[in-house]
């Protein structure tokens, strides 16, 4: 038996639009949630969100058996935290701060079994090979899973042909608040410059042939880089929804003028 094929990736190279949402509040309960809202995939953030590996684990389990797609970003690129992720189950891995092609590179090989990569070989005792009921699973894991790299400094910028030219590099995220802040518009991702440099990134990605990818909350904005190539697409995030809904549905409250109870009003 093989190792799952990986939905997302086959996306990915069939150039077809997936959208996504960022997790960042650290709970399988809200990941589960949010997967049955039809998002094609949901970002698992270990970057900014309080997340470590149980936490992970356990989003990755939530998202089994939905159609959304999990993935998953570690703190940092390094092979010791990338081999956990990929052994608790995660097929796609989005690598922050990836400046040049030779972290690109390392990286690729961390994602593999050797003779290929350094991936250590202990998938079985993990959620990965089905705690050892896939028996073909370190034969074929290598073919399904699927790095993406994220670009966001002035550095990464400079090298983007060659970051994007590195095989075994499925897609390239770009970050456009660090990336803004690097170009010198802290906290200003719309400014004219920042968009202009995205534009131009999102062209350079797709020449290369690999996936262009990125978050941002405006949806004119993400539609419009849709339209310009980009194919993995994060409209927003958990912690958004969740400090914008409970603000408005307090302000809601306040203007609204009080009615007369019914026997269709909701009680919980």
């Amino acid at each position: 038996m093989p190792a799952p094929h990986n939905l997302f990736k086959a996306a990915l190279a069939e150039r077809r639009l997936q959208i996504g949402l960022w997790q960042d509040l650290a709970s399988p309960y809200c990941t589960e949630l949010c997967a049955n809202a039809g998002y094609d995939w949901l970002l698992i953030d270990g970057e900014h969100g309080p997340n470590d590996l149980v936490t992970i684990s356990g989003q990755i389990a939530a998202l089994r058996g939905s159609r959304s797609h999990a993935i998953v970003r570690p703190p940092v690129g390094e092979a010791w935290i990338i081999k956990q992720i990929l052994d608790a189950g995660a097929q796609t891995i989005l690598v922050p701060m990836v400046e040049t092609a030779e972290q690109a590179q390392a990286l690729v090989r961390a994602m593999r079994y050797p003779p290929h990569g350094i991936r250590g070989v202990g998938a079985v005792v993990g959620r990965a090979s089905d705690f050892g009921r896939i028996s073909d699973y370190t034969l074929t894991a290598d073919a399904e899973t699927c790095l993406l790299v994220q670009v966001e400094t002035t550095k990464g910028l400079e090298n983007l042909d060659e970051i994007a030219s590195v095989d075994g590099v499925d897609g390239v995220f770009i970050g456009p608040a660090d990336l803004a802040a690097s170009l010198g518009h802290l906290d200003n991702p719309a400014h004219p410059h920042v968009q202009d440099v995205i534009e131009d990134m999102i062209a350079r990605i797709i020449r290369h042939g690999k996936a262009a990818g990125i978050l941002i909350g405006d949806l004119a904005l993400s539609k419009h880089y849709a339209e310009l190539g980009a194919t993995f697409v994060a409209i927003g995030h958990d912690v958004g929804l969740l400090a914008l809904g409970a603000s408005k549905l307090l302000e809601d409250f306040h203007a609204t003028a009080p009615a007369r109870a019914t026997d269709k009003t909701k009680v919980y």
